[in-house]
């Protein structure tokens, strides 16, 4: 649900699309549509988001998760989606019965509205100044408010619902909720896809009884992951990268001892974590892995193996910050044997 007016741009008989998108770029979430002179609702916004760097196994990654509760993306935001010509040709075909999609279910955007607030220049009923002739011969366009698609439909999200209004060319609205690099970073946040946690052991899958289990991760297996995402029609972006920081590791059991104690394994110098077995090495303790102090049953454990990745931004004119480092979790069975002895 989409709580702005979108209109659409009649490119053909029969065929509609939104101010900005074409048909190799179509808009993210269901389409609408026009009723008489009542519009009904699309969801979508204009932002592009793209992977810049990271992940390059060919798995598609699976998105982190915040660690701070408390933190959310932004709720909704505000963009330019119509020239003064799309918005006339838009209304012209509105007045013909045309197409439209992309529009709010809240507001009720028919005819009558259209013609006398942005082809007239009525006022409308809170004050709003109206547009003579869509502002035709004007430089800028007329913007909307978005909700996040991420997000749920909340009061929050409903903050930025509003009719079309005007904004000048190479200039941003100076109100709440407009546009800047860190909305759009924290949008990007949920847009990051970060490698499945699967860690090397030795014993693989076989541990036993009060001998460790050597846990690592080679050099380059986690890279950091850059997404950036841009705002057409300004010239904001903001790129936000994911870096992995430690491995936390979970036995499954009580009855187990973790190296380090606390089961928080570091990122090594060169990238990688914890280190590789070595010939020899079975009653060292290892700088990350775990000892089990009983044998299973039936059931292997289930050990659990999380990634802690530490997230940052950067944008336009040298913005930049932190965001809450995410997590993604693993698990991985462990079965466990008893220590085999030899009697001579």
């Amino acid at each position: 649900m989409l709580v702005t007016a979108l209109l659409a741009l009649a490119a053909c008989p029969g065929a509609a699309h939104a101010f900005g998108e074409d048909e190799d770029h179509p808009p993210a979430g269901p389409s609408g549509g026009a009723s008489g002179t009542t519009l009904t609702a699309g969801v979508g916004t204009s932002v592009t988001v793209k992977q810049v760097s990271g992940n390059k196994g060919g798995s598609p990654g699976k998105p982190v998760v915040a660690v701070d509760p408390n933190w959310k993306p932004p709720s909704c935001w505000y963009e330019p989606v119509a020239t003064p010509e799309q918005l006339k040709a838009s209304v012209d075909s509105l007045k013909k019965g045309g197409d439209l999609v992309h529009v709010t279910p809240s507001l009720s955007w028919g005819e009558k509205l259209m013609v006398d607030h942005y082809e007239k220049g009525k006022a409308q009923s809170d004050g709003a100044k109206g547009y003579k002739d869509f502002n035709v011969g004007k430089d800028g366009k007329f913007w909307r408010g978005v909700m996040n698609p991420d997000v749920a439909d909340t009061f929050e999200a409903r903050q930025c619902e509003t009719n079309l209004f005007w904004q000048d060319a190479d200039s941003i609205p100076d109100i709440e909720n407009a546009p800047t690099p860190e909305i759009l970073a924290g949008y990007a946040y949920n847009k990051i896809k970060v490698p499945d946690t699967e860690v090397e052991m030795k014993p693989e899958a076989k541990s036993t009884v009060k001998l460790p289990t050597w846990v690592w991760l080679d050099k380059g297996e986690f890279e950091p992951v850059k997404v950036r995402a841009e705002l057409p029609g300004t010239n904001l972006y903001a790129e936000t990268t994911a870096r992995p920081v430690s491995l936390h590791l979970d036995p499954g059991t009580a009855d187990a001892e973790t190296f380090p104690a606390d089961g928080e394994c570091a990122v090594n110098e060169d990238g990688s974590i914890g280190a590789p077995y070595t010939r020899g090495a079975s009653k060292e303790d290892p700088p990350c892995g775990i000892t089990y102090l009983r044998a299973t049953g039936g059931e292997p454990h289930r050990m659990k193996a999380s990634i802690t990745w530490e997230i940052t931004w950067e944008g336009t004119g040298g913005a930049g910050g932190d965001l809450p480092d995410g997590t993604f979790e693993g698990t991985q069975d462990i079965g466990v044997q008893e220590i085999q002895s030899i009697n001579r």
